[in-house]
């Protein structure tokens, strides 16, 4: 029975005849779908050998949710002791303040942790973005071999752009606490706060056209940075979406340890989605639509690039039957 699903799955159903001309993707919608299928199981062998590589930033991000919430529990526990008038308010008061400097301290530990983390993953992630460009556009590629390959090719850009990636938390966290005490007292310094936090999101959204721009074109790093900035602003709506729906498990985790007692739960099953196939879902779907986006705004201004690979073209049907016709003749 097995067996049969899973001939099923990758042959579809006996009896079903070929594909036709009108049963090719014809949009990008239906490019989208239809590769997601083929590749699923692609997918998730692609992500158990990507996740590796984010093993230590996973560790380092689980440890501060950790401690996070040992420190809470022993905050409520202290809570529950005053109204039981073990302890008095002044006391409590204190245990919030130590608290909250813990808190911030956990985070500024993490975030510092996490760069060297992130840096790592960089040059994995070239390997991981040339692969899920192909499978985007209906091309083949090679899991292991082609995965190496990229790595070795773009190892320096990917290390660069994983080290910026990881650093801008950190920064982000240090101007929005530093400015945000400082508006406290003068709200011009929210000024300089707002744009700390534009330009760390911009960042964090243009990492959807960086890595499938290193893997794609040769480009030097400041027009791979620059043309992923100007793309990331001239299709913003969109790019923010796409990085909102990458972010949904993490905020299913996040309400379910907020008003369930089931932390440890969301975060083991949030593990879990991202070492099976989290990692790699996410640049299929980026990649996607980075190729559509390089369709517009770059492949048509470089001469003998094939634009909308992957999807139906009458035209390319056309010059195919007049080669047939110049053939037989």
């Amino acid at each position: 029975m097995f067996g049969k699903m899973m001939n099923r799955y990758y042959y579809g159903k006996s009896g079903k005849g070929d594909y036709t001309k009108e049963d090719l993707p014809q949009t990008r919608w239906q490019l989208f779908w239809e590769m997601l299928r083929v590749r699923l199981s692609g997918l998730v062998r692609l992500n158990l050998m990507y996740a590796v590589a984010w093993l230590p930033a996973i560790f380092v991000i689980g440890r501060g949710l950790l401690m996070w919430y040992a420190g809470m529990g022993n905050l409520a526990e202290a809570q529950m002791q005053m109204e039981a008038g073990e302890i008095t308010a002044e006391a409590l008061a204190g245990l919030t303040q130590s608290y909250n400097q813990g808190v911030s301290a956990v985070i500024m530990q993490t975030l510092l942790l996490l760069v060297p983390c992130l840096a790592l993953t960089g040059p994995f992630t070239t390997g991981v973005a040339y692969i899920t460009r192909n499978w985007a556009r209906d091309e083949h590629a090679f899991i292991w071999s082609d995965f190496i390959d990229t790595v070795k090719g773009n190892w320096k850009y990917g290390l660069l752009t994983g080290f910026i990636t990881g650093l801008m938390p950190l920064l982000m966290y240090v101007c929005v606490t530093f400015y945000g005490e400082m508006a406290s007292t003068n709200v011009l310094f929210m000024i300089p706060q707002v744009i700390c936090i534009v330009i760390g999101v911009l960042w964090l959204c243009s990492l959807m056209y960086v890595y499938p721009q290193i893997v794609t074109y040769k480009l030097n790093y400041r027009n791979v940075v620059r043309n992923s900035l100007i793309m990331t602003i001239g299709r913003l709506p969109m790019t923010v979406g796409l990085k909102l729906l990458s972010l949904l498990p993490w905020a299913i985790a996040a309400l379910i340890s907020l008003f369930t007692p089931y932390m440890q739960y969301a975060m083991l099953g949030l593990a879990a989605y991202y070492i099976v196939i989290g990692f790699s879902l996410s640049r299929f779907v980026g990649a996607s639509y980075s190729n559509a986006v390089f369709d517009r705004y770059i492949n048509p201004n470089i001469e003998g690039v094939q634009v909308g690979r992957g999807l139906y073209n009458a035209e390319d049907e056309e010059d195919d039957e007049d080669d047939g016709a110049q053939a037989g003749e």
